[in-house]
């Protein structure tokens, strides 16, 4: 497991566009969530101890904020031949063991997540309604124990682009595994 930090796409980039199968076996778009007032994208996987780690955190945001216009959407750019685990049938048993309530997608190309400049899992993206990006950086302070969380950056985050307002602090970069790229031939 390589420790690695997002690298923070410039704030005000415009989400980049996809078309990407999801575990529920729906073909997701950057269209589809058209009425989200805002979106956060994150980069994930099966795998990683800290995807793993933020996945009950990101139900429980998406359950907290849906009321208020907030879509969350995980997207696993793995290289499933090399992590079989991180492979779509793999994803829809994760999916519905850990009762995902926002869609998970899989980028097998790996097109997407370089479109996004993605670098680990989980990498977040948080965008606001006009789909420029307002954030990109960690969840939280203590990715291993969440009862020890004392900053929660994320949460933050959408709440500032729910009034509108720019985030008010400098985004610590997020951590986690690096993506698995497929080998180029």
């Amino acid at each position: 497991m390589a420790l690695t930090y997002s690298k923070g796409m410039p704030i005000g980039t415009r989400a980049p566009q996809f078309a990407l199968p999801g575990t529920d076996g729906k073909t997701y778009s950057l269209d589809t969530f058209a009425d989200a007032k805002v979106l956060v994208i994150i980069f994930t996987c099966n795998h990683c101890p800290y995807a793993k780690a933020s996945e009950d955190r990101f139900i429980a945001i998406q359950k907290d904020y849906a009321d208020k216009g907030v879509t969350l959407v995980a997207i696993n750019p793995n290289d499933a031949t090399r992590y079989p685990d991180d492979s779509l049938e793999h994803m829809k048993i994760r999916a519905t063991e850990k009762n995902f309530n926002f869609p998970y997608l899989c980028d097998e190309t790996q097109q997407v997540a370089r479109a996004y400049d993605a670098a680990c899992t989980p990498d977040i993206f948080v965008f606001d309604a006009q789909r420029k990006l307002v954030y990109n950086g960690r969840m939280d302070d203590n990715w291993k124990e969440p009862e020890q969380v004392r900053r929660h950056d994320l949460r933050t985050a959408i709440d500032c682009a729910l009034q509108g307002n720019p985030v008010t602090f400098d985004p610590i970069p997020s951590m986690g595994c690096s993506i698995k790229w497929k080998e180029v031939t």
